[in-house]
């Protein structure tokens, strides 16, 4: 009978010999240990009625959001059905919903302030970085000195989400040195903290404003995709309900003809 140990330890291996991202082991093994330690229950007894059980408990009691809820759901999934070798009705184990909330974006100006309030050269270099090339953090953190291509102003993403390299941007104005991730979140904390910006934010709106304001700067929905590293065109196409599509434009009820008219039309 095969133990809680030797089956978090066994799925480990099975993600490493996928290879699946550092990040993904991370989280599905956690996310594995606490749904085995909630069943109390020797592993190759556990079924989808054990999984429901445990799913209703983080929605009804623990009352967490939905994209938690479904990263459980994906580990507990890898779980079963590739480590376990187990063959289940997934109809049966439903994955939550998710509501489509836009991400928040910083404004050109709370970007310039929040690059102002940092306490240290270093830290204004990283920030820059992040946001002038759209990098997630994990990305900016494994960036090295052969990874920046000063000639053509690019920068190497080597194995970005989904395994997947590309190219981006490189900024004139960045100095790019190695740090953690921890790091540069707590630089961007600190920063935005600095800057009295109340938004709710992390490092990763950064990236979100990256995209938003190329959008504004008239860079196609094409560019920014491959600049972002995104499988599908519809990851990219949030950026169209964030960017200020308004400006220039003004409304058919203040021109002047339209407005005349109504007046006409009023009076008559």
């Amino acid at each position: 009978m095969e133990s809680q140990k030797q089956a978090l330890r066994r799925m480990a291996e099975d993600i490493r010999m996928r290879g699946l991202s550092s990040n993904t082991l991370a989280s599905y093994t956690m996310h594995a240990r606490i749904f085995l330690e909630f069943c109390q229950r020797p592993v190759d007894h556990l079924d989808a009625e054990d999984i429901r059980q445990f799913l209703s408990h983080l929605v009804n009691e623990k009352k967490l959001s939905s994209a938690t809820v479904n990263v459980y759901s994906a580990a507990i999934r890898f779980l079963f059905a590739v480590t376990l070798n187990r063959t289940l009705n997934y109809l049966q184990i439903p994955r939550q919903k998710k509501r489509k909330a836009l991400p928040e974006v910083l404004t050109r100006e709370e970007m310039a302030s929040i690059l102002d309030s940092c306490q240290s050269l270093k830290h204004k270099a990283m920030l820059m970085t992040v946001y002038s090339s759209g990098l997630r953090v994990s990305e900016a953190a494994a960036l090295k000195i052969q990874h920046i291509d000063s000639k053509t102003m690019r920068i190497f993403v080597r194995g970005g989400k989904g395994g997947k390299d590309r190219y981006t941007l490189l900024s004139v104005a960045c100095n790019v040195s190695h740090i953690t991730s921890d790091g540069i979140s707590n630089a961007f904390n600190k920063a935005v903290k600095k800057a009295g910006i109340t938004k709710h934010v992390s490092t990763h709106t950064l990236r979100h404003s990256f995209a938003t304001h190329l959008l504004e700067d008239d860079a196609t929905l094409l560019q920014i995709k491959a600049l972002l590293g995104h499988a599908s065109i519809q990851s990219t196409t949030v950026y169209l309900h964030l960017a200020n599509v308004t400006s220039g434009i003004v409304s058919p009820l203040d021109n002047q003809s339209v407005y005349r008219n109504s007046e006409a039309y009023s009076h008559a």
